[in-house]
């Protein structure tokens, strides 16, 4: 079983950049595709970004494409997000969340295995 942590959150200005990093332990994280969701208050939890095992496919919501990158160092058992050009609207706690064996990321949040307790990100205009 898989156990994720989140940190790098936190209260940001509008264009700022901000990382999330996400720190798995307990199961061999090469064997996990990752992925980043969000929830803004209100509103359901969605998908922001996903990253196969090896890093060599990604995947993004639109409205982070381009600004957003996910990456992972399978050495360390960490997955980031890389957040560039915030805008309120991405005001939201983030979660990271793991599939096993889980082949290219899912959107879905039924489609992932584990799941960390989520880091606020507040963004002010």
């Amino acid at each position: 079983q898989v156990q994720l942590a989140e940190s790098g959150g936190g209260l940001v200005q509008a264009g700022d950049s901000r990382r999330l990093s996400c720190a798995a332990s307990g199961g061999t994280f090469g064997n996990y595709t990752m992925a980043w969701f969000r929830q803004a208050p209100g509103k359901e939890r969605e998908f922001v970004a996903g990253i196969t095992w090896s890093g060599g496919s990604t995947l993004y919501t639109d409205s982070v494409k381009g600004r957003f990158t996910i990456s992972r160092d399978n050495a360390k058992n960490t997955v980031y997000l890389q957040m560039n050009s915030l805008k309120p609207e991405d005001t939201a706690v983030y979660y990271c969340a793991a599939r096993f064996l889980g082949g290219f990321a899912r959107t879905t949040i039924s489609e992932y295995d584990y799941w960390g307790q989520g880091t606020q990100v507040t963004v002010s205009s």
